[in-house]
């Protein structure tokens, strides 16, 4: 019985590893309405450039839903998606021709 169980905990600590983690299930989006336009966050774009879960979740926003909140002057500060949105990682949030790849006025 003890093989058994720890031939379980092999495979699945295998399986899980192995697997990669999206941003956001296919499908799924978060949105937020803002003076400049909606922001739609697709998890595609962040799991297609290797950016997981964990990645941002729980070290830079908390796991539920529209619990943290943040301000452009946040973003632009280098906190929240400005950690890896400055120019350097992806595209800086502080370049104004960059607005339009977050922010839709439609």
């Amino acid at each position: 019985m003890i093989r058994f169980a720890a031939g379980v905990v092999a495979v699945s600590m295998f399986v899980f590893h192995a697997v990669p983690v999206q941003a956001i299930q296919p499908g799924k989006t978060v949105t937020w309405e803002t003076p400049m336009g909606k922001v739609v966050f697709d998890g595609k774009n962040h799991a297609d450039a290797k950016v997981g879960c964990l990645d941002c979740h729980s070290k830079i926003f908390k796991m539920k839903k529209g619990s943290t909140k943040f301000t452009m002057a946040d973003i632009n500060a280098g906190k929240f998606c400005g950690k890896c949105h400055n120019g350097t990682r992806a595209f800086a949030t502080n370049d104004k021709d960059n607005c339009e790849i977050c922010h839709k006025k439609k």
